[in-house]
C-alpha cells in the first residue's frame, strides 16, 4: 500500500559559500527561504559531483568477494564490498569495474543496477549507485591503497552470519547485501514461473 503526498515546494537559495576546504571535501553554508517565509542557514559536505560506486562482485552463483580494510572514521578494519569513486569522465559501470580489478584483482563481464543510495542527505551531497558484478575474470589493476585489501569469500546462504559480523557495520554495504539478497529471490521466482509455464 502506497500513499501519495503533495509535492513540497523546495526552499529557496539565498546565498551558497564555501566556508571550509580540505583535499577530499567542502563544506558550504546555504542561506535559504523556506515556502512558509522562514529562513535557515544550513551546511552540506559537497562531493566531488561525480558520485561513487559499490559492487557485490559474484565470484560463482554460491559466493560473494568483500574485502577488509582500514577505515579511518573508526580506527579499525571494516569489511564491505569493494568501492569507490567515480574519475572525471567514467561512466558508473567503467568505475565499478575499474574498483574491482583494484580492490580484489577480478573484472566482471555484467553488472547489474540495483539502486543509487545518498548517505546522510540532510548534510552531504553525493550518491552511490549500488551494482552486483557478474561474470568475473581476472584482471588487476594497482589501486591507491596503503597496504594489500585482505579479500573474504562469502556464501549468499549465509546472508544472517555476515549481517552479524561486529565489522561488517558500514550501511551501503548492508544495502547492497539486501538488494542483492532480493534481486536473486526475485530471479528464483521467475526461474520457477518460466519453467511452470513450460510444463504447462
Amino acid at each position: 500500500m502506497s500513499s501519495k503526498t503533495p509535492e513540497k515546494q523546495i526552499p529557496t537559495i539565498l546565498s551558497r559559500q564555501i566556508v571550509a576546504k580540505s583535499r577530499l571535501l567542502r563544506i558550504e553554508a546555504v542561506d535559504l527561504k523556506f515556502s512558509n517565509g522562514e529562513l535557515r542557514q544550513y551546511e552540506r559536505m559537497q562531493g566531488s559531483g561525480r558520485g561513487a560506486v559499490l559492487v557485490v562482485p559474484m565470484l560463482d552463483n554460491d559466493t560473494m568477494l568483500l574485502v577488509r580494510e582500514y577505515a579511518a572514521g573508526l580506527h579499525n578494519y571494516q569489511l564491505g564490498f569493494p568501492k569507490g569513486l567515480i574519475d572525471p569522465g567514467e561512466s558508473p559501470e567503467q568505475a565499478a569495474n575499474r574498483e574491482l580489478k583494484e580492490e580484489i584483482g577480478y573484472g566482471a563481464g555484467q553488472f547489474i543496477a540495483m539502486k543509487s543510495v545518498t548517505m546522510a542527505p540532510a548534510f552531504f551531497s553525493a550518491s552511490m549507485h549500488l551494482y552486483i558484478g557478474r561474470n568475473l575474470y581476472p584482471e588487476e589493476l594497482e589501486g591507491d591503497e596503503p597496504e594489500p585489501l585482505e579479500i573474504v569469500p562469502w556464501s549468499i546462504h549465509d546472508v544472517d552470519g555476515l549481517l552479524a559480523q561486529p565489522d561488517f557495520t558500514e550501511a551501503r554495504s548492508i544495502a547492497a547485501l539486501l538488494l542483492m539478497q532480493r534481486w536473486l529471490q526475485q530471479q528464483g521466482l521467475e526461474e520457477k514461473l518460466h519453467a511452470t509455464a513450460i510444463l504447462d
